[in-house]
């Protein structure tokens, strides 16, 4: 956001010469991966897994049925998270990135009324002679409604590729729901740090508090995979130093979103099978009463 102008880990391997390496995707050579399917033991990737009564199988072992006459939606495939498989795994993706590029044409077409009213303010007036307005005037909805608002054209490109690149292969490892939870609560929990930390008379605007957030659980998800940590640090790291070090950028958005972006990306890839949907939206709830608590006391402190 921008200021305004559960399966276990499968065993190393050793190979002919004694290192030890992870096995490849049978479907996806070029990806390392410790799962293997439970029912022809090939080894498989994210991509591929679908769960099973037991550990996951790849989806030729899907296709060809469980052989115990149960009809196949009774065994309806399931990602990693627990989500339902869908034939377009990025629908939720395509949607978001759809909804932020039409409201960006909003803006443009209507200009900085329409901004105005729907960017994060903490409390303060445009023009000096009219009301005071923001959350604290009780304009909650602009903490929802800026995730979805860009300062400009290098904003919005910025943001909507780093959607596409973290939000794709994100949705297919969650599912949609999960997915849409993780992108939603962890901006609100972006705008709801910075109302609370940033000056009340400064807007900020962007869907980059939900885009941390989805920084966030892909860290967790790379970590729970067993997968090669360095890229998503590297790419972690560079963001925090622009986030930081550049001017004008409500760093508070980030640091939120990205803070809850892990904490529910950890209770979605790691809740037992269980009690999975009780405790992985029972975090969702956790972290949008941590943004109540966060509104009210910032409320407080300015009325």
């Amino acid at each position: 956001m921008d200021q305004a102008p559960g399966s276990p880990r499968g065993p190393r391997e050793e190979n002919p010469h004694g290192s030890s390496e992870l096995p490849v995707c049978y479907r996806h050579p070029d990806r390392e991966t410790g799962i293997r399917c439970t029912r022809c033991e090939r080894p498989i990737c994210p991509e591929c897994m679908v769960e099973a009564s037991v550990g996951f199988q790849c989806p030729e072992c899907v296709r060809q049925g469980s052989g115990t006459g149960h009809p196949h939606a009774v065994t309806r495939p399931r990602t990693l998270a627990g989500g339902t498989v869908t034939a377009d795994p990025n629908l939720v993706t395509k949607i978001l990135i759809g909804l932020n590029l039409a409201l960006f044409l909003v803006q443009q077409s209507v200009g900085d009324d329409f901004t105005n009213r729907f960017e994060l303010l903490g409390q303060a007036s445009y023009t000096g002679y009219s009301p005071l307005e923001g959350v604290a005037e009780g304009q909650y909805y602009r903490l929802l409604t800026a995730m979805f608002l860009h300062g400009g054209y290098a904003h919005i490109i910025f943001n909507m590729l780093s959607l596409w690149w973290l939000g794709a292969p994100l949705e297919k490892a969650l599912g949609r729901a999960r997915f849409l939870a993780l992108y939603l609560v962890s901006g609100l929990a972006g705008s709801a740090l910075s109302y609370l930390l940033a000056a009340p008379n400064q807007p900020s605007l962007g869907a980059s508090g939900a885009i941390f957030g989805l920084f966030g659980a892909t860290a967790v998800l790379v970590r729970r995979l067993n997968y090669d940590m360095r890229p998503v640090i590297a790419l972690l790291v560079i963001n925090l130093i622009l986030t930081f070090g550049w001017s004008g950028i409500a760093w508070q958005a980030h640091i939120g979103g990205l803070v809850a972006g892990v904490v529910i990306g950890y209770a979605m890839v790691h809740a037992p099978r269980e009690r999975r949907a009780l405790i992985q939206y029972g975090t969702c709830a956790l972290v949008l009463a941590a943004v109540i608590v966060m509104t009210v006391v910032r409320t407080a402190q300015l009325t």
